[in-house]
């Protein structure tokens, strides 16, 4: 196995898919100071609340939800930066308490399966998925 580039965080879907399609801020009960690329790990698991959500506010979104199905579960799916961590943000994506500021998403061509764990890590990947990243 080997270290990946960068670390990663894992989301449950559609909140990692969100992140490439507009989703500016990434919400959490506990601040950060890690700055710079990271990857955006789909977890095994749909939000349910999160899912009705995005649904409930498609329009004000401005975007269009994929089925439930059609997410991408235990993968890295892409890579974006994380430019700040605030307490407030203008942003419509914006809860709190704590809101990493994200920049530049980058969708994967093709997702990574990788194993996902709590708070930020480093993925484990074999030589086929560092192959595929570039690394």
């Amino acid at each position: 196995m080997f270290e990946a580039k960068y670390k990663a965080l894992s989301l449950t879907q559609p909140m990692a898919w969100a992140i490439f399609n507009g989703k500016d801020v990434e919400n959490r009960t506990w601040p950060t100071k890690i700055r710079g690329r990271i990857y955006i790990h789909a977890s095994k698991k749909l939000d349910q609340g999160h899912y009705i959500w995005i649904s409930n506010n498609e329009n004000r979104l401005g975007l269009q939800l994929p089925q439930p199905d059609d997410f991408i579960h235990g993968a890295l799916i892409g890579e974006v930066d994380i430019v700040d961590c605030v307490q407030n943000h203008g942003s419509r994506w914006w809860s709190g308490p704590y809101a990493f500021v994200l920049a530049n998403a980058v969708i994967f061509e093709k997702p990574i399966p990788c194993k996902g764990m709590l708070g930020f890590f480093a993925p484990k990947l074999t030589e086929v998925s560092v192959f595929k990243l570039g690394q």
